[in-house]
């Protein structure tokens, strides 16, 4: 009988061992599948990252053409508003000046009208 339970006992061992192993197995399976699961995320993230990359150099060489020209129309026109104020200051700045000191030249002595005259 104590062979009989040596046996008994010696087979649930084997069989503990075993489903150690399979236990095992799975764990080491599940993380290699993290692993693989990983690793694929990042060779996506990557090649969106490129497309995406590639897309915007595409858009910004599109428009990159565009903001020389706009700076070339800016500068035009500024030239252009400038030429027009020097020349309307030179031509009313006599003008100016003349009336300019002739206000400053004429002088009207007057009272103030806030002063009030003292009676003696």
């Amino acid at each position: 009988m104590a062979a009989q339970q040596s046996q008994g006992i010696q087979t649930l061992l084997e069989a503990e061992k075993e489903a150690a192993k399979i236990v095992q197995q799975a764990r080491q399976y599940r993380v290699q599948r993290l692993k693989d699961a990983r690793s694929e995320a990042s060779r996506e993230i990557d090649a969106y990252k490129q497309t995406k990359e590639a897309e915007f150099k595409a858009f910004e060489s599109s428009h990159a053409g565009t903001t020389s020209d706009a700076q070339t129309a800016v500068d035009k026109d500024t030239e252009q508003k400038l030429q027009a104020i020097t020349q309307s200051y030179d031509h009313a700045k006599d003008a100016v000046v003349a009336k300019l000191l002739s206000r400053v030249t004429l002088v009207k002595p007057e009272l103030h009208r806030n002063l009030k005259k003292i009676q003696a």
